[in-house]
């Protein structure tokens, strides 16, 4: 009955009239940023940020306005990728397979209703399990200790890294590089400052919203004008649209396996929304054997995606809220909100602010609903936003940037700060340097540290208590394993494309 309970405390919370209007809110312009090419949830929760703050909101408040872009996004992904063959994010990679092959064959209405459809299914599904599961995990969660955190982010960095990039040397080096960042400042236990290199605006430490500002959404900046110039891009026009009831049968469970499956690869610490839509397709792929047609543009190739990618993003709040490990790199830059926002997520904020918690899965629930009737009614206005010209869209996304950030700190060292971020985004792009364990290892840095020092002095100074318990144990090999296997995982599924091809 407690599930019953929360939930009337949190619809209490969500239909509040200024909650529900930053839920719409939030829901229209993550469709909106998910539409663009490129932008995807990370970079668009990362601009809204400093607007977020300038507001004024309280925790609830914010984190539901920024999950909601986080679901819109989500949403929105679809659609260039269906029409551009341009997925609107990674997660979206696997929809452009079958979605644009639909769109070229004259059916980008019908695509885009059931990727609409699907999406809506596997975010709704998501956040009921969100609602059911994570509560069980945040009990379990009190049994951790300074060893068994430690270990869990190590699981983060290892996991996050496997599937951040094709080259797990270059995510080691960036999340190596995140935790260098972290160390920057004042040491918590000698009081004195350190690697600031005498600059006093450093004795506090690198503020992670400046760096999450000017990774995602300055280098972002800085890429698109270096790929796309002053193009606007033109793909296959979408004609009338009209609900596919028979595709939408056909697909029902499509829709539920892959949102299973999604939302379990999106509890995985790092692994996130990618994971979500490529194993989905994969599966639905394999059901369906060589006469599926799957890859000619058939309507289970867009469902599963969909469904698979937006139930892994619900999935990705569990381990961010009940552990304080972000399970994305969009979970990632909602850590650090809910952090600036002096709230530690764990298994006590279920107890201490269940209001924040039930609040959110309450409005997620309805925001699932302003979706799907933003996305298939209105599914011609978003995508005229397709044909809004970078002159205009990237000074937009720059001023919000500096404005924000400005209005935040009020210091131009922090706005230097940003723009070399922003560099380093881009150069890192450049290198096929991921940049998620990088703002994963200045979030988790101080923590990790922390719980290392604490396990070394509860222990005397013996390493081997960092192994010691089994639920340590299981984490360490949990983290290997996690490191390791997408390099073999990669091996075998090229090898049934070598030979399609």
């Amino acid at each position: 009955m407690d599930i019953f309970s929360n939930l009337a405390l949190g619809f209490g919370i969500a239909l509040s009239p200024f909650t529900l209007m930053l839920a719409v809110i939030g829901c229209f312009l993550g469709t909106i940023i998910g539409a663009l090419p490129g932008l995807g949830p990370s970079n668009g929760v990362a601009i809204l940020i400093p607007i977020t703050f300038s507001m004024g909101l309280d925790a609830t408040a914010a984190l539901v306005l920024l999950t909601s872009v986080y679901y819109g996004a989500m949403y929105g992904g679809r659609i260039s990728s269906i029409l551009l063959n341009i997925p609107g994010d990674e997660p979206a990679m696997m929809t452009t397979l079958d979605g644009y092959p639909m769109a070229k064959n004259g059916r980008a209405g019908d695509a885009l209703v059931i990727s609409g459809v699907a999406s809506f299914v596997g975010a709704l599904l998501a956040t009921i399990a969100l609602a059911l599961v994570a509560p069980y995990l945040a009990r379990i969660a009190y049994k951790f200790g300074p060893a068994e955190y430690f270990a869990l982010y190590a699981l983060a960095f290892a996991t996050l890294g496997g599937m951040a990039s094709n080259n797990q040397a270059k995510s080691a080096l960036a999340a190596f590089i995140g935790l260098a960042i972290a160390l920057i400042g004042l040491d918590n236990n000698s009081g004195f400052t350190r690697f600031t290199g005498g600059n006093l605006h450093l004795a506090d430490g690198v503020d992670f919203l400046v760096a999450i500002v000017g990774l995602f959404a300055v280098s972002e900046v800085f890429y698109f004008i270096e790929t796309h110039g002053k193009d606007t891009a033109v793909g296959v026009k979408l004609g009338k649209v009209t609900i596919p009831w028979k595709d939408l049968w056909d697909t029902k469970w499509t829709m539920i396996r892959s949102s299973i499956v999604g939302f379990i690869a999106g509890i995985l610490p790092g692994a996130g929304a990618s994971l979500g839509s490529f194993m989905t397709y994969m599966m639905e792929k394999g059901i369906a054997g060589e006469k599926g047609g799957f890859g000619t543009g058939v309507p289970k190739g867009v469902a599963a995606p969909e469904a698979g990618n937006n139930a892994a993003a619900g999935g990705a709040l569990v381990p961010m809220l009940t552990l304080g490990v972000p399970g994305s790199g969009t979970t990632a830059v909602l850590l650090a909100v809910l952090m600036t926002l002096n709230i530690t997520p764990g298994p006590t904020l279920f107890r201490d602010r269940p209001d924040v918690i039930w609040g959110l899965i309450a409005s997620l629930l309805i925001a699932n609903f302003v979706l799907l009737l933003m996305n298939v009614p209105m599914v011609k206005i978003f995508v005229r936003i397709l044909m809004v010209p970078p002159a205009v869209l990237l000074p937009g996304v720059t001023m919000i940037s500096f404005v924000g950030i400005y209005s935040l700190s009020g210091s131009y060292f922090d706005l230097v700060l940003m723009i070399a971020f922003g560099v380093m985004g881009w150069a890192f792009r450049k290198m096929d340097i991921p940049t998620v364990p990088v703002i994963l290892g200045i979030l988790l840095g101080y923590q990790m540290e922390n719980n290392l020092r604490h396990a070394m002095t509860l222990s005397g100074g013996e390493w081997t208590y960092l192994f010691s318990s089994p639920i340590a144990a299981v984490l360490w090999v949990a983290a290997v394993l996690g490191f390791v296997a997408p390099m073999f995982l990669r091996k075998v599924l090229k090898k049934p494309q070598m030979v399609e091809d």
